[in-house]
């Protein structure tokens, strides 16, 4: 392959590039529009574990499956597969748009100086995201306003890492962070955990999902305080509830704000209160 795409030096084929979200890695989880992509395509393009998850769906694909670290080279080949003439399907976990192979597509077609008239057409495929997927298995933790933060400083200084958590923090986001830890970052979450605890009580509580809807699927349901030293590492996603978030049994639940404005007796507005206007802050509790 040349060190540098030439798509104005060629001529451009009429390929498809699909840029496919897998979900978690279960069948069941695979939407249509992604199974339907993937069975289309003469060609299957993604770091190897999420390629063998696909077993169920690839037959006679032509497949380019390699490591971690390898992201421009997937997506080089696949770019330059498409433009040849063939449909091409580039695949990650969960959404391929979330800390995927999504912006890197883009931004090497930009580099090369495709644009949404050519005769190459790209397209997105949404996936079921690891913090949705995750979130489900252990009740509403997500149920209000809520973030992604991922820990891995490969690709972002740690320096503005730290800055987000703490945003979060402050924000009283719930969190969901991805690339919690590894065999190198052994510290980067308990440095989050430790800004964290500036801002919310310790019992907050914490679910830590890894492998959701794998066979290796394990749950832990902790506190802000303590989740740190259970077992976890890059398969785990860590989802840190906020200031309202309490545990039900063995669900984490984030209400969304109904019990403030509503009477769950009969279902009736609380006095203060007007059903389809702003909270009322000046009146009964939240006064």
């Amino acid at each position: 392959m040349s060190d540098k795409l030439t798509m104005n030096d060629k001529p451009i084929m009429n390929g498809t590039l699909s840029i496919v979200g897998i979900g978690p890695g279960s069948e069941k989880l695979l939407t249509p529009m992604a199974r339907e992509a993937i069975e289309a395509a003469d060609s299957v393009v993604g770091y190897k574990p999420y390629i063998d998850s696909l077993h169920f769906v690839i037959t006679d694909q032509d497949i380019t499956a390699n490591g971690m670290t390898s992201e421009v080279e997937r997506a080089r080949v696949a770019v330059e597969q498409a433009l040849s003439g063939r449909k091409v399907a580039v695949v990650s976990s969960g959404d391929a748009g979330i800390y995927a192979m999504g912006s890197l597509v883009y931004e090497l077609l930009q580099h090369n100086g495709w644009n949404e008239g050519a005769a190459l057409k790209v397209h997105m495929i949404p996936g079921v995201t690891a913090a949705t997927s995750c979130a489900s298995l252990v009740g509403t933790p997500l149920g209000h306003d809520s973030c992604t933060i991922s820990l891995s400083d490969l690709l972002t200084p740690w320096e503005l890492i730290e800055r987000r958590v703490a945003a979060a923090a402050v924000a009283d986001f719930a969190i969901t962070f991805y690339n919690p830890r590894s065999r190198r970052r052994q510290e980067h979450i308990r440095i989050a955990r430790d800004i964290l605890l500036k801002h919310r009580d310790a019992a907050t509580p914490v679910a830590i999902v890894k492998d959701a809807y794998r066979e290796e699927q394990t749950i832990t349901i902790s506190t802000l305080g303590d989740f740190i030293e259970c077992e976890f590492g890059m398969t785990a996603a860590v989802i840190i509830g906020n200031s309202q978030s309490y545990r039900f049994g063995d669900k984490i639940i984030t209400p969304r704000g109904y019990s403030r404005k509503y009477d769950f007796e009969n279902g009736s507005v609380k006095p203060g209160q007007k059903r389809g206007r702003s909270l009322n802050t000046e009146v009964g509790e939240l006064a």
